[in-house]
Parts: C-alpha cells; sequence; structure tokens
C-alpha cells in the first residue's frame, strides 16, 4: 500500500503554486515561438523503438524506457522530442517546399543512473526550423532563445555557441581510433585538458595538434576568440565554420540579441545528430543547460527525407529551478475567490457568472455561520488564491486583496 502512495524514483507531482508557475512560464515561451510564426505540433508520448535507435543519434539506448505493445512491437517512451518532430516532418510535409516552423511543449523520459539524482521526466518546450540551411534559420534560433530567456524575467543569462565541425577536424587531425576520441570528448566535456594531452603524448601526436588542444580552453568568449580559432583551424571545414560563426554573431545585431551571445570552441553535441552550429543557454541556480540546441541536417534523412533543419529544446523545470533561486516570480493567472452563505447563494453564482464572464477566474465555496473569515483567507493563501470576496447576509461583501493585505467593504443595496 505504501508503494502506491509515492511516485517512483526520479518523477513527482507538481501542484499549486509550482504547477501555477510553470504553466504560466509555458505560455509566456510559447507566445514567444509564435511570434516569430511557429505552428505548435504534438508527437505521441511513445513512439517505435526504431525512432529513437543508436544510429539515429539521439539519448543512448541504455537510458530508453522501452516496452512492448500487444502485437510485440519494442515501443520506447522519447527520451528527446526532436526525432519525433523529425518523424513527423519528413511524412506530413514530404511535398513542402517552404521552410517549416514547428514548436512544442511535452515531457521526456530518460532512465538516468539512480545515482545521479536528476529527474527522470522533465518538460521541454522547443521550436524545429525544417527545410533551411542558412546563416539566417541559425540566427533566428538563438535570437528567439534569447527573446524567451528574457520573456521570463531572466537577466543574467549566457547562451553558449560552438560548431560540430570545427571540433570534429580537430579530432580528425589526431589521426586516432574512434574509441581514442571519444574518451577525448569525454575528457573535454569534463574540462580535464590534462587527460587530454597525456593521451595525445602517448600516442605521438604532431605538435601542431597538441598545441591546438592546448589553446582549445582559451576559445571561450566573445567573438575575439573566433580569430584565435582561424589561426588554430587544421582544414577547410573548421574555417568554413568559424567564418559562419562570425556571420551570424554580426546577423545576431539587428535582432539586438548579441550580448547574451558567446562562443565555446571545445562544444561537443550533446546528441549525435547535430551536424552544424551547436548551442546552449546556462544561468545561475541550476548546474544544468536551461536550453539545448543545434543543427542536424542529416536527421531527417534517417526519416526518408533528405532536408536541412535546425532546433532547440527549453528544459523547463531547469529553468524553473533557476527562476526560483534567483528569486524571479512568474506571474501565474490569478484565481479569486468568493465565499458565501445559504441566504447569500443565487447573488453569489450570479456574481461569479459576471466576472467569469469577463475573464476572471473564480472559486466559489459556500460557508456555515459558525465558519470565520480568517479560515478562509488561509485556505486562500495555501491555495495560491490572490483575493477573497466574503459575502454577508446583509448584501455586504469584504474584499480582500490577499497579495497587499488591503481590505475594503461593499454595500450591495447601494451600489444597485
Amino acid at each position: 500500500m505504501e508503494q502506491k502512495l509515492h511516485t517512483p524514483e526520479g518523477v513527482r507531482d507538481i501542484y499549486n503554486r509550482e504547477c501555477e508557475t510553470k504553466l504560466a512560464l509555458q505560455r509566456e515561451l510559447g507566445n514567444v515561438l509564435h511570434l516569430y510564426g511557429y505552428q505548435d505540433i504534438q508527437t505521441p508520448t511513445f513512439e517505435y523503438y526504431d525512432v529513437f535507435r543508436k544510429e539515429i543519434g539521439s539519448t543512448s539506448t541504455r537510458e530508453l524506457y522501452r516496452f512492448f505493445d500487444r502485437e510485440g512491437n519494442i515501443l520506447s517512451l522519447r527520451p528527446d522530442i526532436t526525432p519525433s518532430v523529425a518523424r513527423a516532418a519528413a511524412t506530413l510535409f514530404e511535398t513542402e517546399d517552404f521552410p517549416i516552423r514547428l514548436c512544442y511543449v511535452g515531457n521526456t523520459f530518460i532512465n538516468h543512473s539512480s545515482y545521479q539524482g536528476r529527474l527522470k521526466e522533465n518538460t521541454q518546450l522547443g521550436a524545429e526550423l525544417i527545410g533551411l540551411d542558412s546563416i539566417e534559420a541559425d540566427t533566428e534560433m538563438l535570437a528567439m532563445v534569447v527573446d524567451g530567456l528574457k520573456k521570463t524575467g531572466l537577466t543574467e543569462f549566457q547562451v553558449n555557441v560552438g560548431h560540430v565541425d570545427f571540433i570534429q577536424s580537430l579530432m580528425e587531425s589526431t589521426g586516432l581510433e574512434e574509441e581514442e576520441k571519444e574518451e577525448i570528448r569525454t575528457l573535454i566535456n569534463n574540462r580535464n585538458y590534462f587527460g587530454v594531452e597525456e593521451i595525445l603524448d602517448n600516442r605521438g601526436v604532431k605538435g601542431s595538434v597538441k598545441k591546438a588542444f592546448q589553446i582549445l580552453p582559451e576559445l571561450m568568449g566573445g567573438p575575439e576568440i573566433l580569430e584565435q580559432a582561424a589561426a588554430i583551424a587544421p582544414n577547410v571545414n573548421a574555417r568554413l565554420a568559424i567564418t559562419r560563426l562570425q556571420q551570424i554573431y554580426k546577423l545576431l545585431k539587428a535582432y539586438r540579441a548579441e550580448d547574451h551571445v558567446s562562443f565555446d570552441l571545445s562544444m561537443n553535441g550533446s546528441y549525435g545528430y547535430y551536424s552544424g552550429i551547436i548551442f546552449r543557454a546556462y544561468t545561475y541556480g541550476t548546474g544544468d543547460a536551461i536550453v539545448r540546441g543545434g543543427r542536424y541536417d542529416h536527421l531527417l534523412e534517417k526519416f526518408g527525407r533528405n532536408t536541412p533543419s535546425i532546433g532547440f529544446a527549453i528544459i523547463v523545470d531547469e529553468l524553473m529551478s533557476a527562476l526560483s533561486r534567483q528569486k524571479i516570480t512568474v506571474e501565474p493567472v490569478h484565481r479569486n475567490l468568493i465565499v458565501y452563505t445559504e441566504a447569500t447563494e443565487n447573488w453569489a453564482v450570479s456574481l461569479a457568472g459576471s466576472f467569469r464572464s469577463r475573464g476572471r477566474n473564480i472559486v466559489l465555496i459556500k460557508r456555515d455561520s459558525e465558519d470565520t473569515r480568517e479560515k478562509f483567507e488561509e485556505y486562500a493563501k495555501r491555495s495560491s488564491i490572490s483575493s477573497l470576496m466574503y459575502l454577508r447576509d446583509e448584501l455586504k461583501i469584504e474584499m480582500v486583496n490577499l497579495t497587499t493585505g488591503e481590505e475594503k467593504t461593499v454595500d450591495a443595496k447601494k451600489q444597485k
């Protein structure tokens, strides 16, 4: 019986003010995406396992929740919404020649190891721009991220931008086996450059390549580091990557979003399907990125359509944690409480109907004669209700603003 009363590890109930805040946050962020012309799409919570198989490049298959349907097909809860949108876009918009702008909000499920202490169910809100490989498309994505985070009330945040081709070119220049390259990627992600140097020394990698990896930790910052990166670029792909980042930064100024954008040329894509620019947004109050995104020009090929794409996902739960710790409040929908008696019931119902017709959210509660106003004030505060209208039998309304504590009494008979 005890097991039925608790949630499994890694998931939790969200209610009252926290739930209202989360939904208000999703509405605000969704409005920003709509302002950029993105249309909503909903994809299934679970898909055929093949949608997230290893070759797709999504979350590690070891961390997928897998199960079977009645016909014996292997299904998986989605760990990441982008492959689902890619699968849908490849079929639903097969003949569309113009770029497709889609946005979504939904929960994802990753079976993290218990010791990591991370949520296994997270809400992601994101956008995908399908059918366009251009500097303009890359910049639009970054500008949307900046505008969205500003809309939440955040002022201190940074969007770090890198490019897969740059770090990949450095890896290829080592001449190492794929397993060793993967080890270096992990070490770079952990900022363990001593470990990187040790591998390069042991494998006899040439000096110019080692020097490039030694400079890598310094390639974090404003647009000035792009010149440094260009100087150590080992091939034409790496140089083109730097040129593209410079052009993106220039266009970001037109959006007035450049102040929140910096560069990190050591950045690896968190997903294997990333193929161009990659970016993550960080702020105070959370140890993980609040936004992850990047270009994935070859993902739709896995679903039968060859078209370039770019997208991002805001991890809503991480963002909420950061806002809470930074004492930034998101204005929820206001609810109002009307408390009435047997004698004032018809009046209360009519009053509530009048307020609701004007878009105000009203809770009705009938009281007994011995109930005190304080009892309902305490309930309202617990339930994140912003104001109380206490109806007296003599047709007087005691109105209390529970946010400011301001009170006043209105005589309904005089109002008539």
